[in-house]
């Protein structure tokens, strides 16, 4: 019997790409409301409460009320908002997060998706926080670029539209000056610092692709580990993942540059470890699509987790999915 599907907000940037991945599969039926009836708040709770797993595509405020809608008890949730990913009684949908994660999220009533910045810092800080590599303590600072997709359909018209009000014809810009973008408790919390990390992200002019980096002085870290102890820390973390890999260090070494696109259109997101061990420093990078691993592509890994069925289904696909 087909799982009935409902995806909240599948008009938006993400649940556009949910729904191209999706197409096809014949063990799910889709629920939808007309275009008449989105805002119909009777038709929405109708198709939450009918729906085997709704997929909440919405800002905060909207998933909070989808939520706060739903009375029955066997319709599970899959929110792709940042509204629930430190609230208690929610799976944290990182299934390489630990080995027993997957589990969680199987079994999950509610799971929230992670953010695109947050689940490529915390694929990085978490593994190093728990083998003590890097103390939770630890004054950590984070940099990364993302496509302008990742800002939403105002941010792709601020792009694409001349005649959209906040048009830009910027090649780049950061942003989050006021040091307390929406993602840093989620870092935080499934990081395990104990202090947040001082993060400044940025966009650039092209549509999809994100890189994040996280400096380390590594003098400054317990025991002063060296390029291949942080790289081994990494490695075994993320041993026999799919969708998680961790570059050889004899790979990046030889890198002169790195792309923030060259994971687009997939569900990877995948490690380098960059160092000058005379200087002791190292730089751990993490790329992947910001709609990719960073958005639809991990929200259809949770939902086949969630349904029991092969984890890489709808996500091998070469097509080139709406944005």
């Amino acid at each position: 019997m087909a799982a009935k599907i409902f995806i909240d907000g599948e008009v938006g940037t993400t649940g556009l790409q949910i729904r191209a991945r999706l197409s096809g599969r014949d063990d799910l039926e889709f629920l939808s409301l007309s275009e008449t009836s989105r805002k119909d708040a009777a038709a929405r709770a109708g198709l939450l409460n009918d729906a085997d797993i709704a997929i909440l595509c919405l800002p905060d405020d909207a998933a909070r009320e989808a939520v706060a809608m739903i009375n029955n008890p066997d319709t599970r949730v899959i929110d792709a908002s940042t509204a629930h990913r430190v609230a208690d009684g929610w799976a944290y949908g990182f299934p390489e997060y630990e080995p027993a994660q997957r589990e969680l999220i199987a079994h999950a009533g509610r799971v929230t998706n992670p953010g695109c910045y947050a689940i490529t810092s915390v694929s990085v800080l978490h593994p190093l926080i728990k083998t003590g590599v890097v103390s939770a303590d630890s004054p950590v600072t984070i940099n990364a670029v993302s496509g302008y997709s990742g800002g939403g359909r105002q941010m792709i018209a601020s792009f694409e539209d001349e005649n959209a009000p906040d048009h830009t014809e910027s090649a780049f810009f950061a942003y989050g000056l006021g040091l307390k973008h929406k993602h840093l408790p989620e870092i935080v919390r499934w990081s395990g610092l104990e202090h947040p990390a001082l993060f400044v992200p940025s966009v650039g002019r092209y549509r999809q692709g994100m890189m994040v980096q996280i400096p380390l002085q590594l003098w400054s870290l317990p025991g002063s580990p060296s390029p291949e102890t942080v790289h081994q820390a990494l490695s075994d973390h993320y041993s026999g993942c799919r969708y998680v890999t961790v570059a050889p260090l004899a790979d990046s070494a030889t890198m002169s540059k790195l792309d923030p696109e060259s994971l687009n259109g997939t569900n990877e997101l995948r490690l380098h470890v960059f160092s000058n061990t005379k200087n002791q420093q190292a730089v751990v990078v993490g790329l992947l699509d910001n709609l990719g691993k960073g958005a639809s592509g991990q929200t259809v890994q949770n939902l086949n987790i969630m349904l029991g069925v092969a984890e890489e289904t709808g996500l091998e696909s070469d097509e080139v999915l709406p944005v």
